[in-house]
This record gives structure tokens, C-alpha cells and sequence, in this order.
């Protein structure tokens, strides 16, 4: 299990405008008019030619394309970012579970890590194409020596926010999914608690069913907030949603404990 893959697929040049497309904030456009059916092909799987039909009649695939995104996932971060607001100038960003690269291709603008003092560290199993503004890293997060090697890079800086796509491969039985995903979110959470700032922000994949009791009890013990969210640019019929917790206090309460 590399559980280091980000959640969505290359839709653009990696780069984004400074413009967002007619519609909504987010930058997706409206629901199209027309429906685009692919034929099944010779040797193409029944969920292949499902994807793909989906892809082309997924209007936030259309729209990272316009925008120069890299990924549709790109914008639910953008819609998170938008309610919640968890990036400013100046920022220290973690991003694990990168590729494509469309989280950290908005963190970098956020943050303002080309020309300003933000910092963008990005993490996966699979080579990233490089990013203006972010320090990428290849391998696996899971991997013993992944911790220290996003420490060496931040140089230590404390981080202001740490967000997860990551997701382990589909075996299609869902309790197993679940059960995967929560451990990365339980890896992911264990590295925040290490490495955040006062009032940092952790955000991560999980899915329906949420986290277990024992992971939103922690949650809620170091951060003043923790709620679950599905933004819009998740697909109605999947199961993906985000842990946000917000206000991070544990170094307040290690302090405590060790007076």
C-alpha cells in the first residue's frame, strides 16, 4: 500500500491564471447542456468506458483544463479554502499525497511562496512535475525515513497547515477502503500534531463513515474545531469526504501536561 496517491488525475498544464471561468467562485462552470457517450471499445473494461464518460462530462475536468489546473481535485480545495479560509501569504504549507500537483499548485499561489516568504513542501509516491514555489519530494509517507526527510526540507520552520489527499488503492470491499484511509489519516494527523504551529490547520481524506471514534476524539482534544465537509466538486456519488480540524492546541497541552 504506497498510500501516498493523490486523489485526482492530470487535467492541465500545472499552472494556474490569474482568472477564474464564468460560473460559481470556485471556477467551475455550470452543468452542460450536452452529454458526451463513449462507445465501449475492443479490450476496454465496462468501469474504463464508465470513467472515461464521466471525465468528459465532468464539468470541473472541463474547467482545470480552462484554468491550467492539473487536476479537477484541485477545486475542492479551492472550495474548502474559500468557506474556511486556510491559507494566507506568508504560510508554511505541508501537502502529502500530492500528484498531480493541483493542491500544491494553490497552496504556492496562497501562500505566495515564489516571490513572498510562504513555503510549499509536496509529498508522493509518484514523480510530481516541478512547481514554481513548492520543494517536491518523491516517496512513500509511510516509508520510516518520510518524516524526517519533510522535516530536513522545512528547514525548521513550524507549518500553518497540513492537508492530505492521500488514499490507498481501491480493493472494492468497503470496510477495507475504510480502514485503510483512516490509518493514513491517523499517520497524516500523528505528523501534524509534530510539526504545526499554534492554530495550525490538519485537512484529510477520509471517507463516508468518516473517522472512527478514537481518531475524532484526538482530533477534538488538539484542535478547537473538527468537522466533516463534502464540497462541491466531489462527486456526488462517491464517497469521499474531509476531515477539517481547525486550531490546533496540542503543543498548549504537552506544555501543561509536562509542568
Amino acid at each position: 500500500m504506497s498510500g501516498t496517491r493523490g486523489g485526482g488525475k492530470p487535467g492541465g498544464s500545472g499552472t494556474t491564471r490569474g482568472r477564474k471561468t464564468a460560473g460559481n467562485k470556485s471556477g467551475a462552470t455550470g452543468k452542460r447542456t450536452l452529454t458526451t457517450r463513449v462507445k465501449s471499445a475492443k479490450g476496454r473494461r465496462i468501469s474504463s468506458t464508465r470513467w472515461l464518460q464521466r471525465q468528459l462530462n465532468d464539468p470541473y475536468v472541463e474547467a482545470a483544463r480552462d484554468e491550467g489546473l492539473r487536476s479537477r481535485a484541485a477545486f475542492k480545495l479551492m472550495q474548502i479554502n474559500e468557506k474556511h479560509r486556510l491559507m494566507k501569504p506568508g504560510d508554511c504549507i505541508v501537502d502529502l499525497g500530492a500528484a498531480p500537483g493541483g493542491w500544491a499548485t494553490l497552496s504556492a499561489k496562497w501562500v505566495n511562496s515564489l516571490e513572498g516568504d510562504g513555503r510549499v513542501v509536496a509529498l508522493d509516491l509518484v514523480e510530481i512535475e516541478p512547481i514554481n514555489g513548492v520543494t517536491l519530494l518523491q516517496m512513500d509517507f509511510m516509508a520510516d525515513d518520510a518524516p524526517d526527510k519533510l522535516r530536513e526540507a522545512l528547514e525548521g520552520r513550524p507549518v500553518n497547515a497540513v492537508i492530505s489527499d492521500m488514499a490507498a488503492p481501491s480493493t472494492g470491499h468497503k470496510q477495507t477502503d475504510h480502514l485503510r484511509i483512516v490509518g493514513l489519516c491517523e499517520a497524516a494527523l500523528e505528523f501534524a500534531r509534530e510539526v504545526l504551529a499554534p492554530n495550525g490547520v490538519f485537512l484529510a481524506k477520509v471517507l463516508q463513515g468518516g473517522t472512527t471514534s478514537n481518531l475524532l476524539n484526538d482530533m477534538k482534544r488538539d484542535f478547537t474545531k473538527v468537522r466533516h465537509l463534502k464540497p462541491e466538486a466531489s462527486r456526488a456519488d462517491s464517497s469521499e469526504l474531509f476531515v477539517l480540524a481547525t486550531g490546533f492546541r496540542g503543543r498548549e497541552l504537552k506544555s501543561s501536561e509536562t509542568a
